[in-house]
Parts: C-alpha cells; structure tokens; sequence
C-alpha cells in the first residue's frame, strides 16, 4: 500500500489535491474518490461484513424487509440501485462503502470523531477513472456510451436489475463507484458516491493490493487533526451542512463550543 504520510497542514492540501490537473481540459478536475478515516488501522470492510455471522447469507433478507417496511415514496424509482442507495444511507448494514467527490468531506469524516485524536487517520483515494477499465464488457459498454466514469442508479438498472446478475456479470472482481440518486440534502451536501463489488464477501483493500497504481493513501498525524478540524470549520465543512436538520447543528453546536478533551494537558 502507498502510504504518503504528511506533517503539515499545507502537505496535506497539496496530497489532496495531487493529480488533479487535466490538460486536455486546461483544468483541475480530480478522478479520485476520497474515504476518511479517523484511524488509519481500519480497513475497507462494508458495513455488511462487519455485521458478522453468517452476513453473505442474510444480505437478501436485509435488503428485502427493508424494501417492505419502508415507505414507497422514499425512492423516486422502484429499482434495486435506488433502495440499495437509500438502505446504505440510513444504516442498513450492505456490501456499499461510502466514498465522497470532495477531499474536504473526507478529512471532516477523519477527524468527527473527538474521542480518537489519539491516533493517526488515513484518507484513501482511489482513482475511479483507471478503476472503471477494469470493468467486465457490459459494464464498460455502458460507461462508453454515456461518456462517464461512474454510475447512476438508471445505468446500472440497464446492465444488472438485481444483485445476482450484477455477480454474474464478470469472472473476475471489479469494483463499480455509483453515484446514488440526490434522495435528500445530506447526499447531495457530502457530495456522496458509493463503491460496490460482485459479492457480498468482496473486500475493495485486498482487491487494490492486487492494483496498487489505484490507490494512495494519505496518512493524516494525529498531531495535525485539531488544526485540520478547526481550518475546516472556518471552511464551513460542519456537521451543521454536511447533516442538514437539526440534529446535525446540535452534533456541530455541541463540538465546537465543547472544550478539547486534552485541554487539562496544554
């Protein structure tokens, strides 16, 4: 694993923003997803396999009691991507991992958590353009027609209208990033994307060892988190927008006015 470990906070702009530049565009237009994580120890596994037991053999039943329970109108329309999408989206444990477009959003994930400063966090960044020649046939067709790099719900409901099919689709493991449907503002404000692989037991870390010119990994010191978390609260990148509601400004509220929990040791 490429591991890039910074010691400033203006090293970590510019890893965030490395590769960015597209010169056939005369613009910087980045193809990498970032994922924050508050400790750089944790790996990439879903929320599916960290359910535990037997989590292959009841994903159906999840997702299928899920789509019985819930309301109807929560979706704009009834396909497996948009229930999926909304399932990860309010806790249903899937095989989805949550990715984001914005660097920012991932370093606010790595550094919500007060209680681990203790500790190093990571962002990972995996280049979703090269990941998607990786694709099987069909999914690749569909990618070259629509001129894109990552899936909508409706692009996917045209290859795959099921999970099963989606698994069949290749020999090989892949690695998809879907872009959900805009269901609410917090979707849209975390500028979200989703990866997702042809089987429940699919783990995106152990694939990328086997692709390692897909991944970098910056190290985030914990040392540097709280002039991280204070520059991204001046940037406006709060729970307040990034979980619009009130809850989000009570979770932003209570944070920022709160006391640094090492402040006894200053």
């Amino acid at each position: 694993m490429h591991d890039i470990r910074v010691s400033t906070w203006l090293e970590l702009q510019d890893e965030l923003f490395a590769r960015a530049w597209h010169p056939e565009l005369s613009r910087f237009r980045s193809d990498f997803a970032f994922r924050g994580e508050t400790d750089a120890r944790n790996d990439l596994r879903t929320s599916l396999c960290r359910l535990g037991g037997a989590y292959a053999e009841v994903e159906t039943h999840l997702l299928r009691n899920f789509r019985k329970y819930a309301r109807r109108e929560a979706v704009p329309e009834d396909s497996l991507w948009n229930w999926l999408a909304l399932a990860k989206h309010h806790g249903l444990p899937t095989r989805l991992l949550d990715w984001t477009y914005s660097p920012y959003v991932a370093l606010h994930f790595l550094t919500a958590s007060l209680g681990r400063y203790d500790v190093d966090g990571a962002i990972w960044c995996v280049d979703f353009a090269k990941s998607s020649r990786r694709l099987p046939g069909r999914l690749a067709d569909v990618l070259e027609q629509e001129g894109a790099n990552t899936f909508t719900a409706e692009m996917l409901s045209r290859v795959a209208p099921s999970l099963p099919e989606f698994d069949a689709l290749g020999g090989a493991e892949f690695v998809v990033f879907f872009e959900p449907p805009s269901l609410d503002d917090r979707i849209v404000n975390q500028s979200a994307l989703f990866s997702l692989m042809p089987s429940p037991d699919a783990q995106l870390d152990r694939w990328l060892e086997a692709h390692p010119e897909l991944l970098r990994r910056i190290v985030v010191p914990a040392e540097l988190k709280w002039e991280a978390r204070d520059k991204l609260d001046q940037a406006n990148i709060t729970e307040r927008v990034l979980f619009p509601g009130l809850d989000g400004l009570s979770r932003w509220l209570a944070r920022y006015y709160g006391p640094r929990p090492d402040a006894d040791a200053r």
